[in-house]
């Protein structure tokens, strides 16, 4: 398994509170869920993403905070992401033992 890999965009003028985060090995499908959690958070003045070029496996990511900074927002965001997903994973199994259980007939 690939696993991706970040890095910031070099030649860029940033700070902690402004930064381009690039995620090699990564497409549309996690660019948006990540762009989604970072702007729920209300610490986050921006976020958005862009595919370089359709050819490249590789998305930029640029978040901007207001005062924190750019790296604690990312991973508050991933572990939001994992919260989710955790959470849809013990629904499904919730509702697939549901329906695998015998049914009792009330007389």
């Amino acid at each position: 398994a690939v696993v991706s890999t970040q890095s910031i965009v070099e030649g860029e003028a940033h700070d902690d509170m402004c930064t381009t985060l690039v995620l090699h090995g990564e497409d549309h499908t996690l660019g948006n869920v990540v762009r989604h959690m970072l702007i729920k958070n209300p610490a986050v003045e921006f976020a958005g993403y862009s595919v370089p070029h359709p050819s490249e496996n590789k998305i930029n990511l640029r978040i901007q905070t207001y005062e924190t900074p750019c790296l604690a927002v990312m991973y508050r965001a991933l572990d939001d992401i994992t919260d989710v997903c955790d959470h849809v994973l013990e629904e499904i199994d919730r509702v697939d033992k549901m329906w695998r259980e015998p049914k009792v007939e009330e007389e």
